[in-house]
């Protein structure tokens, strides 16, 4: 009787978080879109100096933080799981300002910098992933997180590579990530249609 009540509680917070995120599908394909052109920008020029390249990942991790602020505080109004969401917001604004403040920072600073983030951003991302229905793209939401965890323990086992290198690496990591939130975006705004078209024949 317990482990049924507590799998019953369980499905209903899993049914909870991906309703949520199924509503708030647009802000997961803006995050896509803002990092599939962040990838694109470093991709194709690598050149700029470091410090080009530490301002622009500052606006980058502003513009990801403030959509990641925006879905928690609708999560909140409905009263639906959102500590996960705010702290990933607070982090990626933290690193953005600190970045944009201090630009001279060596690269090896820089690159373990990218590298802690990246670590902690995919991990929560997982851990969020996994409360996630499977049908609402929960494995999508799972790869982004393994790509940011690929992509820190990568920066930590080579800190020492050029500045080029690192520009590619975080464009084919962003490019990545951008597309997985894409994806992740039309299964949940597909779910949504689905929910809302059952509301709808109900009625």
């Amino acid at each position: 009787m317990t482990s049924t009540t507590f799998n019953s509680n369980a499905d209903f917070n899993i049914d909870s978080a991906s309703a949520m995120l199924a509503k708030n599908w647009w802000l997961f394909l803006l995050r896509g879109i803002f990092g599939i052109v962040f990838g694109l920008l470093a991709l194709l020029f690598p050149g700029p100096t470091m410090l080009s390249l530490v301002l622009l990942f500052s606006a980058y991790m502003l513009v990801d933080g403030l959509a990641g602020i925006i879905s928690a505080v609708r999560a909140m109004r409905r009263k639906d799981q959102w500590g996960l969401l705010v702290f990933e917001g607070l982090l990626n604004i933290a690193v953005g300002v600190a970045a944009f403040i201090w630009p001279g920072l060596t690269v090896l600073a820089f690159v373990f910098m990218v590298a802690a983030w990246a670590i902690i951003s995919g991990a929560l991302m997982m851990s969020a992933g996994f409360r996630l229905k499977l049908d609402h793209g929960r494995w999508w939401m799972v790869l982004g997180g393994l790509l940011s965890l690929v992509y820190g323990a990568l920066l930590v086992a080579m800190p020492l590579i050029g500045a080029v290198v690192l520009t590619w690496w975080m464009g084919a990591y962003a490019m990545a990530f951008g597309v997985a939130l894409v994806v992740l975006s039309f299964k949940l705004r597909a779910r949504q249609n689905e929910q809302t078209g059952s509301l709808a024949a109900a009625t």
